[in-house]
């Protein structure tokens, strides 16, 4: 076993990245990096490397092939002209052109890369972009966004629909499933302001305001368990009784459902205001 350098830094290299409580597989997922996101490097042990994303401060054991190690002051992504996937998922080509080759890889919502080119006239719907493992590969100019800013409300509960019908995923936190946490502290990351990742965190963290049941607004976040100090799911409300949530509870997919029904009505614990900015 070995300590890496406080300053180590690595860049994710897999479309979606599982992070575990313990260096093997066959144990538990506790949350997931994004393609071509950076993260800071602690450890080593043979072939896995225990990482914490830099957004959420968040530990987990992945492993080392999914990673590039960056060089000392080198980044990814962070500097220049950076894209933003805005579809759900994403093709990256080898050439410009979605019929005279298959994609060299499909990423998630959020993932941002370095452009390279942006032609003027022949290709416009295409951008060229270096990925983080140094190669080149061509997105389409519909599947992104520059310079994405902070979401209002309406747009926000718009987003969060956009993904009814995902898989529910435990650990998840990208777009190719979601589980509760991840799914409210990715929309609550959109609104411009990063929380906590998991439930019982998010409910207990500073940034949140407690409200009533009475109290609630579009945008708060309701969370539920067999007591506010054992809180096990939450979602984000959209008013008038529903919440939109990721869940195992009678399909597992990403739902809106109701808080007068069951078992929501019974096991609702708290219910929190976060400040959008």
């Amino acid at each position: 076993m070995s300590a890496a350098t406080a300053q180590q830094r690595a860049v994710v290299i897999v479309p979606v990245l599982d992070m575990f409580s313990k260096p093997a597989a066959d144990v538990d997922v506790v949350s997931q990096a994004r393609y071509a996101m950076t993260v800071k490097v602690e450890q080593t042990e043979g072939d896995w490397v225990r990482i914490r994303t830099v957004h959420d401060d968040y530990p987990g054991w992945v492993r080392r092939s999914a990673l590039r190690l960056l060089a000392e002051g080198e980044q990814y992504a962070e500097t220049g002209r950076v894209l933003f996937v805005d579809s759900l998922r994403a093709h990256l080509y080898p050439e410009p052109s979605v019929t005279r080759r298959a994609p060299v890889l499909t990423v998630p919502y959020e993932t941002a890369l370095e452009v390279l080119e942006e032609p003027a006239r022949d290709n416009r719907r295409w951008i060229r972009v270096r990925l983080p493992d140094g190669k080149e590969a061509w997105i389409q100019r519909g599947d992104v966004a520059f310079d994405p800013q902070p979401l209002p409300l309406g747009a926000l509960m718009e987003l969060g629909k956009r993904f009814l019908g995902l898989p529910y995923t435990w650990g998840g936190t990208t777009s190719f499933g979601f589980d509760c946490s991840g799914f409210t502290q990715m929309l609550v990351r959109r609104g411009g302001v990063l929380m906590p990742r998991d439930a019982q965190p998010q409910a207990d963290w500073d940034g949140m305001l407690p409200v009533s049941r009475d109290e609630l607004q579009p945008g708060d976040l309701v969370f539920f368990g067999p007591g506010d100090r054992k809180i096990n799911h939450t979602g984000f409300y959209l008013g008038a009784g529903e919440f939109i949530h990721s869940t195992t509870n009678a399909k597992p997919v990403l739902q809106i459902s109701r808080l007068d029904e069951e078992p929501w009505t019974s096991t609702l614990a708290a219910c929190r205001r976060w400040r959008m900015r």
